[in-house]
């Protein structure tokens, strides 16, 4: 019961990720083409980014560590999953893109804001672009190998 709820709220949270994400890259990418000056709104904009992915990536951890059967089920015998491609994408490779998803919005985020006024919308976009790559890369899309649906219920 606590599993499902928890995945259905990762699954739909995606979509909170995603929006902030293009809206935090679109702002910088347009403020970069235009050579626009930063704003508040912008930094807003690449704050709400990060903070949505990081309460995804909590929830992320609290399925795999505690709640998922399939990583219960894979701890147990690692060398059988990395030969298994669909244990192998929940164990290893959804995970770890995610946090490299994440890492680069931080660092983005960081840099963003240590850079002179005119080049953190350059800074913004080429990592929150990079993140949304990532992240894109990482989702299990429906028609995918590991695909799930677009909402659960």
């Amino acid at each position: 019961m606590i599993y499902a709820a928890a995945l259905t709220i990762h699954s739909w949270l995606r979509w909170l990720v995603l929006l902030t994400g293009v809206v935090a890259f679109v702002r910088a990418a347009a403020g970069s083409s235009g050579r626009k000056p930063w704003k508040p709104s912008d930094d807003r904009a690449g704050f709400w980014f990060v903070t949505a992915l990081d309460a995804q990536v909590l929830l992320g951890l609290i399925l795999y560590a505690f709640l998922s059967p399939i990583t219960h089920a894979a701890f147990g015998d690692l060398g059988a999953v990395m030969k298994n491609p669909n244990w192998r994408f929940w164990v290893v490779e959804h995970g770890f893109g995610m946090l490299i998803g994440v890492a680069l919005a931080h660092v983005g985020r960081v840099r963003a804001r240590k850079t002179d006024s005119l080049g953190r919308h350059r800074v913004a976009a080429i990592f929150f672009g990079l993140a949304l790559v990532v992240i894109l890369a990482s989702i299990p899309w429906p028609g995918m190998p590991n695909g799930r649906p677009l909402l659960r219920w």
